[in-house]
């Protein structure tokens, strides 16, 4: 498969899982979540607002392969 065509796999797969996480977390949050101190609330919503990527890196990361045959980009020294 090109890498054009994962990349548009993966922006769709990516978009549908976002909509649905969402979701789910606002499911989360209307629950028990409301009767937590500020503290815990803050917490609790920026891992949920942070979490959403760690299921997302293997598909990044296979949107991101090279193509069979192709070239690693060159490293450029700083």
């Amino acid at each position: 498969m090109r890498k054009r065509t994962r990349k548009l796999i993966g922006a769709v797969a990516m978009l549908v899982f976002v909509c649905v996480y969402a979701l789910m977390a606002m499911a989360l949050a209307q629950g028990r979540i409301t009767e937590a101190s500020t503290f815990w609330q803050t917490l609790w919503y920026a891992f949920l607002g942070l979490f959403w990527i760690v299921p997302l890196l293997p598909l990044i990361k296979w949107m991101e392969r090279p193509d069979p045959g192709e070239e690693p980009p060159p490293v450029i020294p700083r």
